[in-house]
């Protein structure tokens, strides 16, 4: 019997990232947690442990040996002697490993996370940008400012880091410990300076904390996020004193563990507070030097441009203090404070250190070196910076003479030497790399049974525990001594098979101890499926939009579109309520009780045009709202009507899957997201199913749509059956050919072929010819597959690409192919969850919200257009083989920018491609531009949709301030597609005045990667672009009409309503008593957290909610004033009597009164019970609709006084709503 290698159950074990579990007495508020679940490969550790060699560094290191070199050794044997050394090091000293390059490092730190666990595991990045640069690096600067902080704790680290991330320098350590503020519970601190303090340490100030480096201070609760922590801390203060320390959840914002201690650390590597108006003086003189200089040689424009740069940095060193930028002023800092800049070194004097692969060090160190002072001394000519920015960065034999201090061990495949690492021990592993199985099942088992009769302990590590136990089951039965241990705990002794789980580079064989470690990379023969954890405030779901500004239109459910102009507290009746003023047309004002907040959504409709607004009292809102429920309700009829008559079409039951399937799926190297897995379910279901499948998937650019088809694809021709896969552009068919291609590689059996113009008469017909014998299994094309000649013997699945863009003749020919296929129809632009929930049971949709983990967040600046920079980002872009997309929105002068551009990079190639170009030569310049022709795409806004390219990870956008937010969203979703770090810069043109609404979209596009409102706003704009492609134009025009949310409202009434579940719900009950109920300035300043709350609070519908609520907003905003208790308790009573059709509940005189709506009548039996009772006095009435009254219930209230007032109306309400029921 062979053994099944398909793997099973694809889930890999990932690492844990990051995480602060807070304060300990310790570590402060740096430790990470216990990783909970987490097995470490201690037999593994264990076994190498017992190695001479190891066992003589381990003494040598003891002996005080200062320069070891280790040989003959790489990759994952590296780390694992260096685990196998570490042994807790407990009370002895931090390491620090030195690796040429950044990727090098990540693959060095995973493999000691794995065998180590991540407690004192630290990576230590390096920055993309130069210190001049205007931009803000938060991730990067956090975990440098983290490390350090960890480093200066005094904690024994093991910190991976490579000669870029070292090179660039630091504040100095004594620094740091000065501007680290401690707080702890009891401490005497005024919350005021509290906020000038986390301002020094360049902590943004934000109503809601959200993301690392922000703060918000409400009243007596200050929330921060320092970047040393993984999650955001509230303080929560009575007058001057820290009274608790908590930490909470940025999302929902509800604190989740308490905490004595928390140490606020600066915000970066770099200075915390500054001397900005002596600084700023000092950065004059030099620039008024260097601009003396620069024109004595001939470059005056630079000089003219370097003091007029260097004046503007001034006078923001004065007046702002931590700005994008201040990083190349970091040399005047430090001499002002007596102290000089230090690399990362000086916090780890007693360090040893591990350098791996000394001479690539050499190599990239002093190509690095060259590579940054050439690029600042182009920068210094050009007067964009000060000649001081050199010092920032170390250099290769600067940092070497440091290193040459420390105790060294020097780790390398070859036992070769460098300048200053002479060793005076060297030892020679008996270690070499293992023997791949390329997923060679025959192979792998007689390996296992010689190593088991020689005695050779093997373990092998596969993705999870669930794998591991499948596997080893399997080996079982070949007659292998194979042991499922995911602890890896079992002894590696002769003979035995341990099959454990874990994440390493690669495997390897020894002879001292006996022992062969084989990875997924050997047994598969590919590489652990790709991963990278997310930043905490990455990828944060957008479910509500409640946003909600003065100056935003809103929709009133009754009263149609209005402009919001803000919150009020009015006095009425003596009584103080906030009220929302709405405004509509011809100046006249709505006051919309708060409590009636889920009256009003904002209007969300296509693009930036601005509604009409409705007239208060007129007719028009309710024939506008009254024409598109009848349009929607013919629609929602339409869609049921068609969902029926598919139910009952015969289709083809495809089979389970087999194991080719498997295999198959487990060659895909990214990790599935789970809405990928979800949607993979759905539609093999679906094709399992009898019925003929028709599902729309949906999910934005990049998001793994076109896997899931692949899969979908696979299984169909495992049956036995064609595919059909078409694309509206010739472009998009070669892309997803060659995307194909190389999916299908292992599968050589499986025919796929493309049908475009790009194929010659002659391959055309040669491809109708195969289609018809079924030799073809898959093809690709445009719209000649819909041609009548085009004649398949066996088609079993159709997937469609972007439905939306083939013409009306095209949709019908789709339409007949649907009949008795499977369709699978795949589109780009989100559907909303709303709209997607409306249309449950009508149409069968998949949705893929969340993008796939390996990407990096794209680097987006936005910043005045400059040669300078552009060439900068040009030729940084060139140096590591990529291509660029330089996006120029004017067809008239496109020409002249080429020449410009080309001058600025002579040996860029640049192709120019734009809307007005013959169909045919577009499509040339694109295939040239994907085959790699060209570096540089000069284009208009084409490629905002469709074009995927792998290579190109910069965007450049010239007068992005002409561009609509959605379009800038698209045009950045065209880089950041591999696992390269892209960057995309949006340029407005120096010296031109930005209006206001072009600076909020700049503001919103440089917020992306922390999803900020921006986001939410450009997601919504392609929603409804969404919306428009799968229900119709005429649709979206009613979208505009009425607005999303009440469009959303309507057609789900229309669905549910035809299928015969429609429950309306009942109106909500009015409470207008004499107590101040409401949410004062003083409690929550921010309207828009305001608003917020007012919804929860309108959502309230028992006594456990309110008190959830209730202890949410204590926490959040310290303790509940009495006009907040009042609105809390409030909510209950008109959720209760909602329940049993109360319209109103009001006073009138000294009565209490309750009117029902009309038609509603209570129990009788229950109001018979109430008129009996004396105190209070209860009496029913039917004039004017039913109505109860309490007499005397006011004037009781108000001899009781302020407090109790509310406290006796409570009563009242409490009696009355349990007897009636409520």
């Amino acid at each position: 019997m062979a053994i099944q290698l398909a793997p099973v159950g694809l889930t890999p074990g990932g690492l844990l990232p990051y995480h602060s579990a807070g304060v300990d007495a310790g570590r402060g508020a740096l430790a990470p947690p216990e990783a909970e679940g987490y097995f470490l490969l201690e037999s593994l550790l264990d076994a190498f442990r017992s190695n001479p060699e190891i066992i003589e560094t381990k003494k040598a290191l003891r002996q005080g040996v200062v320069r070891q070199l280790l040989s003959g050794i790489g990759a994952s044997q590296k780390t694992t002697i260096m685990a196998s050394l570490w042994d807790g090091n407990e009370g002895s000293r931090p390491w620090l490993l030195v690796t040429h390059n950044a990727y090098q490092a990540v693959r060095i730190y995973e493999d000691l996370v794995t065998l180590l666990g991540p407690q004192d595991i630290e990576l230590f990045p390096a920055m993309d940008t130069l210190p001049h640069e205007e931009t803000s690096e938060l991730e990067n600067q956090g975990a440098r400012a983290r490390v350090l902080a960890r480093l200066v704790m005094g904690e024994q680290l093991i910190v991976i880091t490579h000669f870029s991330a070292l090179s660039r320098k630091t504040m100095p350590p004594e620094l740091l410990r000065k501007d680290t503020l401690r707080l702890c519970s009891g401490q005497e601190i005024a919350p005021a300076e509290l906020v000038n303090h986390a301002v020094n340490l360049g902590y943004e100030r934000v109503d809601r904390v959200e993301g690392p480096g922000q703060f918000a201070r409400r009243g007596g609760i200050f929330d921060i996020w320092p970047p040393t922590t993984g999650e955001p801390y509230r303080v929560e203060f009575f007058g001057d004193e820290v009274e608790s320390i908590r930490t909470f959840e940025p999302i929902g914002q509800r604190s989740t563990s308490q905490d004595t201690k928390l140490l606020i650390w600066p915000t970066r590597d770099s200075a915390g507070d500054v001397d900005g108006y002596a600084i700023g003086e000092l950065v004059r003189e030099k620039a008024a030097a260097q601009a003396i200089a620069l024109r004595g040689a001939g470059m005056a424009e630079a000089g003219d441009r370097l003091e007029q740069t260097m004046n503007e940095m001034s006078e923001r060193l004065e007046q702002l203090g931590h700005f994008p930028g201040r990083d190349q002023f970091m040399p005047f800092f430090y001499d002002k404070a007596g102290a000089g800049m230090t690399t990362l070194l000086d916090y780890m004097q007693e360090a040893l250190v591990f350098l791996d692969e000394p001479v690539r060090i050499q190599e990239y160190g002093q190509a690095a070196e060259r590579e940054i002072a050439e690029t600042i001394m182009a920068n210094i000519e050009r007067g964009f910076t000060l000649r001081d920015e050199l010092d920032i960065f170390a250099g290769y034999d600067e940092i070497m003479n440091v290193i040459e201090y420390h105790d060294t061990i020097a780790m390398a495949m070859l036992p070769t030497q460098t300048r200053g690492q002479r060793p005076e021990r060297t030892v020679t592993f008996p270690i070499r790399t293992a023997r791949s199985f390329q997923g060679k099942s025959d192979r792998l088992k007689e390996e296992l049974q010689r190593w088991q009769q020689d005695r050779v302990a093997v373990l092998l590590l596969v993705h999870d525990s669930e794998q591991a136990h499948h596997l080893s089951n399997m080996l079982r039965e070949e007659g292998i001594n194979a042991v499922h241990d995911p602890e890896c705990r079992t002894p590696l002794e002769g003979g035995i098979t341990v099959v454990s789980f874990g994440k390493l580079e690669s495997g390897f064989e020894c002879t001292q101890p006996r022992l062969v470690v084989l990875t997924v990379h050997e047994i598969f023969g590919r590489q652990e499926k790709k991963k990278r954890a997310r930043f905490a405030n990455e990828g944060i779901k957008i479910s509500t939009y409640t946003d909600l500004r003065a100056g935003d239109y809103v929709v009133h459910a009754n009263h149609g579109i209005g402009q919001y102009l803000g919150m009020k507290t009015l006095l009425v009746a003596g009584v103080h309520r906030d009220y929302m003023h709405v405004q509509y047309a011809g100046g006249d004002a709505l006051y919309v009780p708060v409590e009636q907040v889920n009256l009003l959504q904002k209007f969300v409709g296509s693009g930036d045009d601005v509604p009409k607004l409705h007239k208060l009292g007129g007719t028009d809102w309710q024939k506008t709202k009254t024409r598109v429920k009848e349009s929607v309700k013919e629609m929602a009829d339409g869609l049921l009507k068609l969902y029926a008559v598919r139910e009952t079409m015969p289709g083809f039951a495809f089979a389970p899957d087999t194991p080719w399937q498997a295999q198959f799926e487990d060659a895909f190297i990214y990790e599935e997201t789970p809405d990928q897995v979800k949607a993979i379910a759905e539609i093999k279901g679906d094709m399992e199913d009898s019925q003929a499948m028709d599902r729309l998937l949906c999910g934005d650019v990049g998001y793994g749509k076109t896997e899931v088809a692949i899969r979908a694809a696979f299984k169909a021709v495992d049956n036995g059956k064609q595919v059909a896969v078409l694309v509206p552009t010739t472009i998009l068919a070669q892309q997803h050919y060659q995307t194909f291609l190389d999916r299908f590689a292992d599968f050589p059996a499986i025919s796929i072929r493309s049908l475009s113009r790009f194929q010659s008469p002659k391959e055309q017909k040669e491809t109708l010819k195969l289609l018809v014998q079924g030799r073809v299994d898959i093809v690709i094309g445009t719209h000649r597959l819909l041609s009548n000649d085009i004649i398949f013997k066996n088609l079993g699945l159709l997937i469609v690409d972007e439905e939306q863009r083939f013409g009306v003749i095209h949709k019908e020919r789709i339409k007949e192919m649907r009949k008795n296929v499977d369709v699978l129809t795949l589109t780009a632009t989100p559907i909303p969850r709303t709209l997607h929930m409306a249309l449950v049971g009508v149409r069968d949709m998949s949705v893929i919200e969340t993008p796939p983990e390996d990407r990096f967040p794209v680097r987006t600046y936005v910043t005045e257009y400059n040669d300078g920079l552009i060439q900068e980002a040009i030729q940084r872009e060139l140096a590591r083989g990529g291509q660029i997309y330089f996006v120029y929105n004017r067809i008239e002068s496109i020409d002249q920018m080429a020449n410009h551009l080309q001058e600025l990079v002579p040996d860029a190639r640049i192709l120019i491609g734009h809307g007005q170009m013959s169909e045919d030569m577009l499509e040339r310049v694109m295939l040239d531009f994907i085959d790699g022709e060209a570096d540089i795409l000069l284009c208009t806004t084409i490629i905002e949709s469709g074009m995927d390219i792998a290579n190109v990870n910069t965007l450049i956008v010239y007068d992005a301030d002409r561009l609509g937010l959605a379009q800038l969203y698209q045009l950045r979703g065209r880089v950041g597609r591999s696992n390269r770090i892209a960057y995309a810069y949006f340029t407005f043109r120096k010296d031109k005045v930005v209006n206001e609404v072009a600076e909020k979209r700049l503001q919103a596009i440089r917020d992306f990667t922390e999803l900020g409102s921006g986001f939410k706003i450009a997601m919504r704009d392609l929603e409804i672009r969404g919306a428009g492609n799968l229900l119709g134009a005429e649709q979206h025009g009613h979208i505009t009409s009425v607005g999303f949310e009440m469009y959303c409202r309507l057609l789900e009434e229309a669905v549910q309503e035809l299928r015969g579940n429609y429950q309306p719900e009942p109106p909500d009950t009015a409470v207008e008593l004499p107590l101040d109920a409401y949410l004062p300035d003083t409690y929550i300043p921010d309207v828009r957290q305001k608003v917020e709350m007012y919804k929860k609070i309108a959502a309230v519908r028992n006594a456990t909610e309110a008190e959830q609520l209730a202890v949410e907003m204590k926490d959040r905003f310290g303790e509940l004033p009495e006009e907040v208790a009042n609105l809390v308790t409030l909510s209950v009573f008109r959720a209760r009597f909602r329940a049993v059709g109360v319209q109103s509940i009001s006073t009138e005189r000294d009565a209490l009164v309750i009117r029902f709506h009309e038609g509603v009548t209570p129990d009788s039996a229950k109001v018979q019970q109430l008129l009996r009772q004396k105190r209070p006095r209860v009496t029913y009435h039917t004039g004017k609709g039913v109505q109860l009254r309490v007499h005397g219930a006011v004037a009781m209230a108000q001899v009781m006084g302020a407090g109790a007032a509310a406290a006796g109306l409570v009563k009242v309400l409490q009696h009355l709503a349990d007897a009636l029921g409520a």
